[in-house]
């Protein structure tokens, strides 16, 4: 079951940038505004490294190379869940991903995977890479085991629970607002 996957719209502007720049990549960070759209960079510009993890690669037709998508760990385990297609609309995107003075921007479409998905496993595309350590000998790794040793985490309390960086005090739990009362 591959974790990413692009449309066709988004796979004829992969091209056009690929013509241009050469072999392409997308990293989503899950900043604020247009850092939570994947960015698309020359494949190597934007510098991974072990606070990111790639969640697969898009093999678009006429493209020499797939094309590697990464995401930030952190928004990673929001997103763990779900199944990604990257697709493309019209209006403006970041000034940092190559599609800028196109007119169109990419954004990721996302739909909850179903039990079946869950149930067959991890995706099948290769094993999720963390950063600077990916290479030939990272790739014994299942897609999101880097994220605290978890692939699938389904709601932000499960977050909390696997990762103690994350976890919010029980002082501060029980008088933050909007954390529901039975997760206080």
């Amino acid at each position: 079951m591959p974790r990413v996957a692009v449309t066709e719209a988004a796979a004829e502007l992969l091209r056009e940038l690929a013509a241009e720049h050469g072999p392409l990549m997308f990293h989503q960070s899950g900043g604020c505004c247009d850092g939570s759209a994947p960015m698309c960079y020359p494949a190597g510009e934007f510098r991974t490294s072990a606070s990111d993890v790639r969640l697969g690669e898009l093999a678009v037709e006429g493209l020499a190379e797939p094309v590697a998508v990464w995401m930030a760990r952190d928004q990673f385990a929001y997103w763990s869940h779900t199944h990604l297609t990257i697709d493309v609309v019209p209006g403006r995107g970041s000034g940092f991903s190559l599609e800028s003075p196109t007119g169109q921007r990419f954004l990721t479409r996302s739909r909850l995977l179903t039990d079946a998905e869950v149930a067959e496993g991890e995706p099948d595309e290769g094993p999720a890479l963390v950063g600077v350590q990916a290479g030939p000998e990272r790739r014994d790794q299942p897609p999101g085991a880097d994220v605290a040793g978890h692939s699938r985490l389904h709601a932000a309390g499960d977050v909390a629970e696997a990762d103690p960086q994350l976890r919010i005090g029980e002082a501060q739990r029980a008088t933050a607002p909007g954390v529901p009362e039975g997760r206080r």
